[in-house]
């Protein structure tokens, strides 16, 4: 492909709106980088950081070690854990626009697609915290890219960088079975079949298969617990939706006001005569379309191929006569993009101080999970960053109240992976020992060694004497000692009460085959 931007400076090429915009987005990223607090999964993640392994239950292990390595060299603030998420948010700003470039888009496509990446609600949340997500819809990104250029050029070999992106992006996420399920449709369906007959895109084929093998590996040697804990969440955590609710899901995540550039976008790569050699890319989102909406997927789960949508419709408007070629339309669609993400943001990003969030999610009506929990005035992708010191700091007092030799010889169990990662993180601060739960690699992790002579649990619930008569099984004495209490917190966090147990009627090492809570 000709470089459109070729002989031009930087400020008059068509990468410089692509790169104002992702400046823009790196910018709102920052301004609120610390937000309310940790995330629940971002305290798993730093568990994990201090275990290194080739597999999680719930993950392979790239994420982890990326963090690892962001903690040796930065630390683990959260401005240290949370710098490459809003990097991540200016990449994938700039690669829709490259995408757009690669489909023939010119400054105007390349722009809008850009600002509608830009304008994504959903996204702005995926890129505001650590986890393997982000870095799964770059992967996603950068072989859809290296799709293109096969489409393009006609270089087979290309096929081998495709195959060593998804293997890697394997290690991240394998979510990435279905990027390939996806364009696997795509090809069958039009007639880049032909590509089936490239021995080098078997090749890739192999060495994706090849990198995957490291966490495949770690599965085998440890019970294959990813498929039980994809199991679990099918089936009693994840929320069962309708396929009228999840289409509502994908036009809110990415916002109304993009599906004026996406949905031309589908029509482009379906039925437009100059889409019709990037037709592979349409089948592509029409099936993981079915396939998501016949699996109760989330509304994320697509968000790894809007991108290609955006630049499709971006493109496809750039080449349309009349008003969408005047000068008054083309800066307003930008505009409007623009604007809207920035209004919205709020839905996404802590902008807003908790009782004026609380105020704006009542107004617009937003008050729900994908998840099976009761919600609080706050959504949970915020109600998650709130409680955890406050939670660790009053395990620290109770532990405190104990005889020397109680709190030498204490044990620290936790019901989940967020609230033990609170100890474990906010423990060296408030003098706490390690945390211990059975909750997904946690349960690896475990059981307590030695003899304990006392143990602070959480209850299993917010009912005091159901959680009484729970621990009773246990222990000879089961005493309440506080309650964590966060006002913005997830309800099951908030008001559980904590015990101070003592004359074990068990080992834990005896108990903890059943302890398994993987999900």
């Amino acid at each position: 492909m000709t470089d459109l931007n070729a002989g031009k400076s930087f400020w008059r090429s068509a990468y410089f709106p692509v790169g104002l915009i992702a400046a823009l987005n790196f910018g709102l990223h920052l301004a609120v980088i610390r937000g309310y607090g940790i995330f629940r999964d971002e305290l798993y993640y730093l568990a994990c950081a201090n275990h290194p392994a080739l597999g999680y239950v719930d993950q392979p292990s790239l994420s982890i070690f990326v963090l690892k390595l962001v903690r040796m060299l930065a630390g683990d603030s959260l401005t240290a854990i949370r710098i490459l998420p809003a990097l991540g948010g200016a990449a994938f700003v700039v690669l829709t626009g490259l995408i757009a470039r690669e489909i023939g888009g010119k400054k105007y496509a390349m722009t809008l697609a850009a600002a509608a990446a830009f304008a994504t609600t959903g996204n702005l949340f995926m890129f505001h915290i650590y986890s393997m997500n982000f870095i799964d819809i770059l992967f996603w990104q950068a072989c859809l890219l290296v799709f293109l250029r096969i489409v393009n050029t006609g270089r087979s070999k290309l096929w081998l960088l495709f195959g060593a992106l998804a293997g890697i992006g394997f290690e991240n996420k394998v979510s990435v079975v279905f990027l390939l399920f996806g364009l696997s449709v795509g090809i069958v369906a039009t007639e880049k079949r032909r590509f089936l007959s490239s021995r080098f895109l078997w090749m890739g084929a192999g060495i994706a298969a090849v990198l995957f093998v490291p966490y495949a590996a770690w599965n085998l040697t440890h019970g294959w617990p990813t498929l039980e804990f994809m199991r679990n969440a099918v089936v009693s955590k994840n929320i069962a939706n309708t396929p009228l609710g999840f289409l509502r899901d994908q036009i809110f995540y990415n916002n109304p006001f993009t599906l004026l550039v996406w949905l031309p976008g589908l029509f482009f790569f379906i039925l437009d005569r100059d889409g019709k050699r990037y037709r592979p890319l349409g089948w592509m989102y029409l099936s993981l379309f079915v396939l998501f909406l016949v699996q109760h997927g989330k509304d994320y789960y697509l968000a790894g191929v809007y991108p290609v949508l955006f630049a499709g419709g971006a493109v496809w408007i750039e080449a349309r006569k009349g008003a969408f070629a005047s000068r008054l339309f083309r800066p307003a669609a930008v505009a409007s993009l623009l604007i809207t993400a920035l209004l919205l943001s709020p839905v996404t990003l802590p902008i807003l101080p908790p009782p004026t969030a609380v105020a704006y999610f009542r107004a617009l009506g937003i008050h729900g999970s994908q998840e099976r929990h009761e919600m609080g005035p706050l959504p949970q992708h915020f109600a998650d960053e709130f409680g955890w010191e406050n939670m660790a700091a009053t395990i620290a007092g109770i532990l405190q109240t104990l005889a020397p030799e109680d709190r030498a010889k204490c044990v620290i169990f936790l019901r989940n992976y967020g609230e033990a990662g609170a100890v474990d993180y906010f423990g060296g601060r408030y003098g706490l020992p390690k945390a211990y739960s059975a909750h997904n690699n946690y349960w690896f992790w475990g059981p307590p060694m030695g003899e304990p002579r006392v143990a602070i649990i959480m209850g299993d619930s917010k009912d005091v004497q159901a959680s009484l008569n729970d621990l009773k099984q246990y222990f000879e004495e089961v005493t309440p000692a506080g309650a964590a209490r966060s006002e913005y917190a997830m309800p099951y966090e908030n008001d559980r009460p904590i015990f101070v147990c003592r004359g074990f009627r068990f080992s834990f090492r005896d108990i903890w085959p059943k302890e398994k809570n993987f999900g």
